[in-house]
């Protein structure tokens, strides 16, 4: 999530740019997934200051920040492209899009999908005001949109009532579900699914990190969730302990079928960074 939200108050923007949010946007550019555009000053720096907690992280653990967030970014691009060349896909909404590229490189790869980013109004004015410089077409815009209202004109209800209800449709997140207790977001997914539910086939993508225990590196998950909870002025909590819960939750909460995908299965497929232990987030796709 690139932005803060208070779970207490669902009516305030308290939008802003959290310090991980730049540093995501510079990760994108650094690694030739971005424009010039996304990156910012604090991005920069960020970068510059998380560099010796990289090199730590990679002595240790075999891996570090960027080689997760990498996995996770071209992990869900790879289930996205499939959903829109296989299953003929033409809507897409991403939550709390950010400085995510994600929206400009599908709209210049596939120009006949609608594209829509939502993230609260701070941020979607200041996206909406880069993809005007960047001269976006039409079909790939920016919505403001509280997905934690559940009515009213920034709602999740609101944003894909806007589309064509006889058009495949997929909304994504990414960095988003981890800042909320699993209860408050499980709400939001519940949500969701009821309104997947009126497409021809409503499917959801997202990443998500575990709570796996027993994970070799577990001791240094604890150490990332404190290193966001600080750069984000907030809680991090994790999200069920095994891939059998992930699903079983999903399905509870309106989805018909639940894919977990271990980014350790794509190493080979995506040239992906790999890290020296087992993996440490989960995409999901998830349908109604």
């Amino acid at each position: 999530m690139t932005t803060s939200l208070s779970v207490a108050d669902t009516s305030a923007d308290t939008s802003r740019i959290s310090i991980s949010a730049h540093y995501t946007g510079y990760v994108w550019y650094k690694h030739g997934l971005s424009a010039s555009a996304f990156v910012t000053p604090m991005g920069r720096l960020a970068n510059a200051l998380l560099t010796p907690v990289n090199a730590l992280l990679k002595g240790l653990a075999g891996a570090h920040i960027d080689t997760f967030l990498l996995q996770r970014h071209q992990v869900l691009d790879h289930l996205l492209t499939e959903l829109i060349e296989q299953e003929g896909v033409e809507q897409i909404v991403e939550l709390a899009a950010g400085l995510s590229p994600r929206g400009y490189r599908i709209s210049e790869r596939y120009p006949h999908v609608t594209y829509i980013e939502t993230d609260l109004p701070g941020m979607a004015a200041r996206k909406a005001a880069l993809l005007q410089q960047l001269q976006r077409p039409d079909r790939h815009r920016v919505q403001a949109c509280n997905i934690l209202q559940q009515d009213g004109p920034e709602s999740l209800q609101a944003v894909l009532g806007s589309l064509d209800k006889q058009r495949k449709t997929v909304v994504i997140s990414e960095g988003l579900v981890n800042y909320f207790p699993l209860p408050v977001i499980r709400e939001v997914w519940s949500r969701l699914a009821r309104e997947l539910h009126e497409f021809p086939t409503g499917t959801y993508l997202t990443d998500l990190y575990p709570d796996f225990a027993d994970h070799p590196s577990y001791r240094y998950v604890k150490f990332a969730q404190k290193l966001v909870g600080f750069f984000t002025r907030g809680e991090w909590p994790l999200h069920y302990p095994s891939d059998a819960a992930i699903q079983a939750g999903f399905g509870q909460d309106g989805f018909s079928k639940t894919e977990v995908h271990d980014p350790a299965a794509y190493y080979e497929r995506l040239n992906l960074p790999r890290a020296r232990s087992a993996t440490l987030v989960r995409l999901i796709r998830a349908r109604t």
